[in-house]
């Protein structure tokens, strides 16, 4: 019986399932290692469901359903960890696929550091982009750490990541489902572990690739993850009652936002491709800023279903 479980959230994307799926059906060196892969069907209608069952057969490794029809992220990754009791917990997103080495790369970087939480580089996909998007998104979607494996000061997201279960996913839902629309629950959570001691880790061979869907993969969408990436600093201090360290954020946000908006400015009026950087940069000091409940967009949960609800 293997210690590791691989959790896949999902919302209404048959054809990236089963990506992700099939790359985790290829993993190499870990057949001793993984004790299920857990799919978390968030669709209210259950759709997942039918795909999983026709992908049973090709899974070296129990293949789990379990229905989640309240749609949130934080939802989604409790409903998954409620599915098993494996020590270990490796996420993938429904969007990402794993190179074979993916998870020998993350038990091999625990095993090396002691890391209580593992992260891997993703490279960024965006087909769909303009052409003077292009680069910009796929080092958005993307994620780079250092070349060698090793501990890390600061986290990563959930995605591409091996977590152990008794340090860094207390209790039998971790996830705080008040972050189920706007996300962040991956960054409360490894703020919480940080703050008992936790330790971070780095796989630099756990590779994934992440593929950006249409609707993703544009300017907008992207600017505003950056702008809720941005309030991040400051909730998590105003979640530890940090209020000096809220004020700080705040005032780096405002010097930010001054000047990664001229610099924007400048490179539009010269119709630079750098300009989306730019953008970037200035969102991110905006959302320091504006860090309350009512400026926080929403990515998951019932707004991603009620787009997918209007595409269709």
């Amino acid at each position: 019986m293997g210690d590791v479980a691989i959790i896949v959230p999902t919302l209404r994307r048959p054809e990236s399932l089963e990506r992700a799926l099939r790359s985790l059906f290829g993993q190499t060196g870990v057949a001793d290692r993984v004790a299920e892969i857990v799919v978390v069907d968030n669709d209210p209608q259950g759709s997942a469901a039918t795909l999983t069952e026709r992908l049973r057969a090709f899974s070296p490794w129990p293949l789990i359903y379990r229905h989640a029809p309240t749609p949130g992220v934080a939802t989604a990754r409790n409903a998954g960890l409620a599915a098993t009791g494996a020590p270990l917990i490796a996420f993938l997103d429904d969007d990402e696929a794993a190179a074979p080495g993916w998870l020998r790369a993350l038990l091999r970087a625990r095993a090396e550091t002691g890391a209580d939480a593992v992260f891997g580089p993703i490279t960024g996909r965006a087909p769909g982009a303009e052409a003077w998007l292009q680069a910009y998104l796929e080092r958005f979607f993307g994620r780079d750490g250092p070349d060698r494996t090793g501990l890390i000061a600061e986290p990563y997201g959930c995605g591409n990541s091996l977590l152990l279960r008794a340090t860094a996913l207390p209790g039998p839902a971790p996830f705080n489902v008040a972050a189920d629309q706007a996300g962040g629950e991956d960054d409360a959570l490894f703020a919480a572990l940080a703050a008992r001691g936790g330790r971070f880790g780095w796989a630099a061979d756990a590779r994934v690739e992440e593929f950006a869907p249409a609707h993703r993969a544009t300017l907008k969408y992207a600017l505003a993850r950056a702008f809720a990436y941005g309030q991040g600093p400051s909730q998590t201090a105003a979640a530890a009652g940090n209020w000096p360290g809220v004020t700080r954020w705040m005032l780096i946000g405002v010097a930010q936002t001054v000047v990664w908006g001229a610099a924007a400015a400048a490179l539009t009026l010269a119709a630079r491709p750098g300009r989306a950087e730019m953008y970037d940069r200035a969102a991110r000091g905006l959302g320091k800023v504006l860090w309350t409940k009512g400026f926080e967009p929403q990515f998951y949960g019932a707004r991603e279903l009620a787009r997918l609800d209007a595409a269709a």
